[in-house]
């Protein structure tokens, strides 16, 4: 099946994990970047990857949410954690979803269509490290 681009980017980072790391193409942004084990300021790899996972996740819920004629109510918050692995480290990505305006089994389905369609959960899907669910309180501010 041939690719239909819709959107096109280009990131970059020179400077490793102190410094910052930018779009080149497609945009302006640029992040100033810094280790999650050091209190210095700038963002990292674990919060960029739960960023990109909540945002997009909710943004395809939000998109769901408008087919159905349902106010945009869902709230996705992830949280994230870093540990040994051998060798180096690795994520485990708790992403908790709120869809408070529907029955559960709504929600239910609403999010499980949605997995199916959100670019950044299907980078995700197979990972272990990885869990997707419904809360109705969240388990971390």
């Amino acid at each position: 099946m041939a690719e239909k681009v819709l959107y096109q980017t280009v990131v970059e980072n020179k400077e490793g994990i102190q410094g910052h790391a930018k779009v080149i193409t497609g945009g302006d942004l640029d992040v100033l970047t810094s280790n999650p084990v050091h209190d210095t300021p700038g963002t990292n790899p674990e919060q960029l990857i739960g960023l990109a996972l909540a945002t997009c996740l909710n943004a395809t819920i939000e998109a769901e949410e408008k087919r159905r004629g349902l106010s945009h109510q869902s709230v996705v918050r992830v949280g994230i954690k870093m540990g040994f692995d051998n060798p180096g480290f690795q994520f485990w990505l708790d992403a908790q979803v709120k869809i408070p305006q529907v029955s559960h089994d709504e929600a239910v389905a609403i999010l499980e269509k949605c997995e199916k369609r959100c670019p950044v959960a299907k980078l995700l899907q197979n990972s272990d490290n990885v869990k997707v669910h419904l809360v109705d309180d969240f388990d971390f501010n």
